[in-house]
């Protein structure tokens, strides 16, 4: 942001100031009405003062905390910025993209029902610089309006932009959420995940404590975006992540709401590069 606030930044602290009021809901953007019942069915830890309780076991409980359980893990100042790099806010920000050398701001986007997603971002692209990651809603382009609007019809806004200044609001990954766990003495940080789902969770351990949740899709680690990697490299990055890590997670009821409309070939080209702090 420059010194002297533009008009640009006055309308997106206007935004952000209001929660973003200006713009449809999350159920309009996907086409998903999060009512009790379907929260009930898909979701029941996101129901206000409801809490399930998990199934005993002697190793493995499916535990379902509450949504804004308190981190237990006691947090280092060297684990803080890479918790503030992979909190997501679900605000709206302001994001300003110039295009390459090439035209290309190296994003893909899809719409789903009446929302414009983010899917893919190239590695050291403008988009990847400007912090654009998977699962960010893009609500606005240069003052337009993009609900309703088609993959092929946002990719058409683009492609007409300038070379510079492309001003996008975006709404920082909704319906995700960063849990921060301590390894214990093997190294070990207490969940069991299959195609990236959490599945399981250990009694008594770090993620246990912390609030992790089964049929939670895994899509980073320490920020670094794992959608689509194969459990085998999730876990090599959990392991060689230090004692101390970050993992961002969704609901599978969402995720693969989103996913069912992507081809599975974008996963393979998503930026998953080590994130810049």
């Amino acid at each position: 942001m420059s010194l002297y606030p533009s008009l640009e930044d006055m309308k997106v602290d206007q935004m952000a100031k209001s929660g973003g009021h200006a713009y449809p809901g999350l159920s309009e953007y996907m086409g998903l009405e999060f009512t009790d019942e379907i929260l009930r069915l898909n979701m029941p830890e996101y129901l206000p003062g409801q809490q399930l309780q998990p199934l005993h076991s002697n190793q493995v409980v499916a535990a379902t905390p509450g949504f804004n359980q308190q981190l237990v893990a006691p947090i280092s100042s060297t684990a803080m910025n890479v918790i503030s790099h992979s909190t997501p806010t679900n605000a709206i920000r302001q994001v300003v993209l110039c295009k390459d050398a090439n035209g290309k701001v190296g994003m893909r986007v899809k719409d789903i029902n009446k929302g414009v997603f983010v899917c893919l971002v190239m590695k050291d692209s403008p988009a990847a610089l400007a912090g654009l990651r998977f699962g960010d809603q893009l609500l606005e382009l240069n003052g337009t309006v993009l609900a309703g609007l088609s993959t092929d019809k946002v990719h058409a806004l683009v492609k007409k932009c300038s070379a510079n200044n492309i001003s996008l609001a975006v709404r920082d990954r909704p319906f995700e959420r960063a849990i921060t766990l301590h390894k214990d003495s093997h190294g070990h940080i207490g969940f069991q995940f299959k195609d990236g789902e959490v599945i399981a969770i250990v009694k008594d351990s770090s993620a246990a404590r912390n609030g992790m949740v089964i049929q939670h899709q895994m899509l980073e680690v320490n920020g670094q975006n794992v959608v689509g990697l194969k459990d085998k490299a999730i876990t090599e990055i959990v392991r060689d992540s230090g004692n101390i890590l970050t993992v961002t997670i969704m609901p599978s009821f969402v995720y693969k709401h989103m996913m069912k409309h992507m081809a599975s070939s974008l996963t393979k080209i998503m930026d998953h590069a080590l994130p810049m702090l």
